[in-house]
């Protein structure tokens, strides 16, 4: 089984969609423990894969508010 192995099914991010916002991603889990993340409304575009160490850091930095919204 390889890491990048899509195990779930894919999630739309409770902050996608509403109103008029156009930022729809749909997050699954992976094989290796990370996460696979794709354009609900342009999956054709491709999927990112990122393990479990830059996931938890990209959540750790989402939840500190190091990123900006």
């Amino acid at each position: 089984m390889s890491g990048q192995e899509i195990v779930s099914h894919f999630v739309v991010s409770s902050y996608s969609g509403g109103g008029s916002a156009n930022e729809c991603v749909e997050v699954a889990h992976t094989a290796g423990g990370g996460r696979a993340v794709r354009d609900s409304k342009d999956r054709a575009a491709g999927t990112q894969f990122h393990g479990p160490e830059a996931w938890g850091a990209f959540l750790g930095a989402l939840k500190s508010g190091r990123l900006g919204r």
